[in-house]
C-alpha cells in the first residue's frame, strides 16, 4: 500500500463516508503490537488504540451535527470533508467545512476579516477544520491505523491546500489541533497560533476531598462553601447517563441549553433534534449531570466522555441558584473524573474564573493556511506577538493558582 497512489476527494456530506470507515480513522483501534514500524505524525512515535478514543471526531457526532440542520449549508457550515483513498480503501479524512462567517468556532479571526475587508479582500468563505461549536482538542488529520502517517497526512495537508483554491476560499483554519498536529502542519505551510483554556488534571486522587487536599487554605475554604451553598434550597444533583438519560431528560436539558445560550449568542447552535440524535448513537459517550428542586429539572450540564478526558460542554438553567453552575460545571465534572479514573477534564471555552476552582491554564493550538501572500505576511507577524503574550499570560495564571506552594497554606 505504501506504495499506491493516494487520491483525495471532497464530499458534501458525512453521510457519504461509511461510519465503519470514517470510524477507523477518527479513532483508530491497532494492535499496539503491530505498531512498531509505524510512521507518526512530525516523526514522534505515538501508540494508537482505543486510549486515543475522542467523541467528538466519531462519525456519530457529525452525523448527529449535520442530520439536525445544525450544522449546514443554510446555517453557515457547508461541509467539504477531505477524504484520502489508496487503492478503494479510506485511509484518511479530514472534517471541514465551506463557511459564510467566523462564528461557532472559539477561534477568533474576526478581526482579520474586517482588515481584509477593509484593503479590499473577501474573507468569505473561508475553510474551517473542527468540530462544529466544540471547543475541544482532538485530533483533525485522521489517519487509518497501520499505514504511514507522515505520508497520509502530507497529501491530507496538501489537499486541504488545493480545496482552498478550487472553493476559492481565502484561507484554511485547522482549529483545537493537538499540538504535534498543529506543528506537521506547520511544516507544510500552515501559520501556528496558540491560545489557553483551563483544565483540570487528575494527579491520582481517589475522592474529591484528596483534591482539596492539595489547595491551599483560603481556596478550598471557599469551594466547600460554594459547594454547600450550591444545593442549600433543596436541590438535588443527578448522574445520567446511557440509557439513563430518556427524551424527557431531553426536552428538559435543550430548555435549559435555549434559555441560557439565547441570552450568550442571540440565536443557539444545537437544534432539539440534535440531542436525541446523540442520545441514540452515543449516549454511553455522554453524561447529563443534571440539578433538581420540588420534584422538577432545573439546571443541567452536557459532557462527552473520552477515554481518559471528560469534556464539559453546555450548561443551562431556568432557576438560579448562589454557586449552581461551579457545582453543575466543575465540582461535579471533577467527581465524575476521579470515579471513573479520567486524567483530565476540559472545561470548555475561556473563564480564569476556573482558576480558582482547580483548574489550570493549559495552551491551545491552531494551524491557519491563508492564502493571500499579503495578508499572510500580516497575520503571521500577528501571531508572533500574540505567542508570546499567551505563553506568559499562562505562566502568570499557573502561579497564581489555587494549589499549596508550602506547608504554611495548609
Amino acid at each position: 500500500m505504501a506504495s499506491s497512489e493516494i487520491t483525495l476527494e471532497a464530499v458534501p456530506s458525512i453521510s457519504d463516508i461509511p461510519a465503519a470507515e470514517w470510524d477507523a480513522c477518527a479513532n483508530p483501534q491497532v494492535n499496539p503490537g503491530s505498531l512498531d514500524n509505524l510512521d507518526t505524525l512530525a516523526g514522534d512515535c505515538q501508540t494508537i488504540s482505543r486510549s486515543d478514543y475522542n467523541p467528538f471526531v466519531s462519525h456519530a457526532f457529525f452525523a448527529a451535527a449535520e442530520t439536525s440542520n445544525s450544522a449546514c449549508a443554510r446555517t453557515g457550515w457547508g461541509a467539504r470533508h477531505l477524504v484520502a483513498k489508496v487503492e478503494t480503501q479510506i485511509v484518511g479524512v479530514v472534517p471541514c467545512y465551506l463557511k459564510s462567517h467566523s462564528q461557532g468556532e472559539y477561534v477568533f479571526d474576526r478581526g482579520w476579516a474586517e482588515a481584509y475587508h477593509r484593503a479590499g479582500g473577501s474573507y468569505y468563505p473561508k475553510l474551517q477544520v473542527s468540530v462544529p461549536f466544540t471547543p475541544a482538542t482532538g485530533p483533525r488529520l485522521l489517519i487509518r491505523g497501520g499505514v504511514d502517517r507522515d505520508r497520509i497526512g502530507s497529501a491530507l495537508a496538501s489537499g486541504l491546500r488545493a480545496l482552498c483554491n478550487a472553493t476559492e476560499a481565502s484561507s484554511v483554519h485547522v482549529t483545537f489541533a493537538r499540538e504535534d498536529e498543529a506543528k506537521f502542519l506547520g511544516e507544510h505551510g500552515f501559520l501556528q497560533r496558540t491560545d489557553q483554556q483551563f483544565h483540570w488534571r487528575n494527579e491520582g486522587y481517589t475522592t474529591f476531598d484528596d483534591f482539596l487536599s492539595t489547595l491551599n487554605s483560603r481556596h478550598r475554604k471557599a469551594i466547600k462553601r460554594e459547594r454547600r451553598e450550591a444545593v442549600s434550597d433543596g436541590v438535588t444533583i443527578h448522574w445520567l447517563t446511557g440509557a439513563d438519560i430518556t427524551e424527557d431528560a431531553w426536552d428538559a436539558f435543550f430548555e435549559f441549553y435555549m434559555e441560557t445560550g439565547s441570552r450568550k449568542w442571540g440565536r443557539p447552535y444545537l437544534t432539539r433534534k440534535f440531542f436525541s440524535l446523540i442520545g441514540e448513537s452515543m449516549s454511553r459517550d455522554v453524561l447529563l449531570v443534571m440539578a433538581k428542586r420540588n420534584g422538577r429539572w432545573i439546571a443541567g450540564a452536557i459532557n462527552f466522555i473520552g477515554s481518559d478526558t471528560l469534556f464539559g460542554r453546555n450548561w443551562g438553567a431556568i432557576e438560579h441558584h448562589p454557586f449552581l453552575h461551579f457545582e453543575v460545571c466543575y465540582y461535579q465534572a471533577i467527581d465524575f473524573a476521579i470515579q471513573r479514573g479520567l486524567k483530565v477534564v476540559e472545561a470548555g471555552a475561556q473563564g480564569e474564573h476556573k482558576l480558582a476552582r482547580g483548574y489550570l491554564p493549559q495552551t491551545t493550538y491552531s494551524a491557519h493556511f491563508i492564502a493571500d501572500p499579503a495578508l499572510r505576511r500580516a497575520i503571521d507577524d500577528y501571531l508572533k506577538r500574540e505567542r508570546a503574550y499567551v505563553a506568559e499570560v499562562g505562566r502568570e495564571l499557573t502561579d497564581a493558582g489555587p494549589f499549596r506552594k508550602s506547608a504554611d497554606e495548609a
